[in-house]
């Protein structure tokens, strides 16, 4: 079955960096684009960003834009988020997401991640 395992998640200082790193299993990794979308408490889930099959395109919610990197490792069935200039804002659970046409849409458990201010 399919598995999508986050890490990397904790508590940072404002301006501070992260990596979130998410270990996929059960799938054809290189043939699915991935995702990350984050969610805080009482807020909907919301995208954050987005990388294709081969990792050479990806996509952001503008308020990451320039500050968060998604990339891929197609070898090691990984996809990272590269989290810079973190604000108290960007405190929530992220969680990783792989959307396979007519096979399902599946996420992780989720990461937290806390920024202090």
């Amino acid at each position: 079955q399919v598995q999508l395992v986050e890490s990397g998640g904790g508590l940072v200082q404002a301006g501070g960096s992260l990596r979130l790193t998410c270990a996929a299993s059960g799938l054809t990794f290189r043939s699915y684009a991935m995702a990350w979308f984050r969610q805080a408490p009482g807020k909907d889930r919301e995208f954050v960003a987005a990388v294709n099959r081969g990792g050479d395109d990806t996509r952001y919610a503008d308020s990451v834009k320039g500050r968060f990197t998604i990339s891929r490792d197609n070898a090691k069935n990984t996809v990272y988020l590269q989290m810079t200039t973190l604000k108290p804002e960007d405190t929530s659970v992220y969680y990783c997401n792989a959307d396979m046409p007519g096979l399902g849409n599946y996420w992780g458990q989720g990461t937290q991640v806390t920024v202090s201010s």
